[in-house]
């Protein structure tokens, strides 16, 4: 299982499935992750923490643990 956390800048992936329940599953959704969506890695923290991702067209800055929760193909 590949997630948005281990993905190398540059790269372009597809969500496959959201991990996780309740308000934080609804908030990364609310965010624009959502099942087949495209989501390119623009760039990380020296320490990969936060990633910065484009996702429908503007940019969001997500946490390790948020990442992780993002399964991706």
């Amino acid at each position: 299982m590949k997630t948005l956390r281990d993905g190398k800048i540059g790269e372009t992936l597809k969500v496959v499935k959201l991990h996780g329940e309740g308000a934080v599953r609804r908030r990364i959704m609310d965010m624009g992750l959502t099942k087949g969506t495209e989501v390119y890695i623009r760039k990380t923290a020296p320490l990969g923490d936060p990633v910065e991702v484009r996702v429908r067209g503007y940019e969001l800055s997500l946490r390790k643990a948020d990442a992780e929760m993002v399964e991706v193909e």
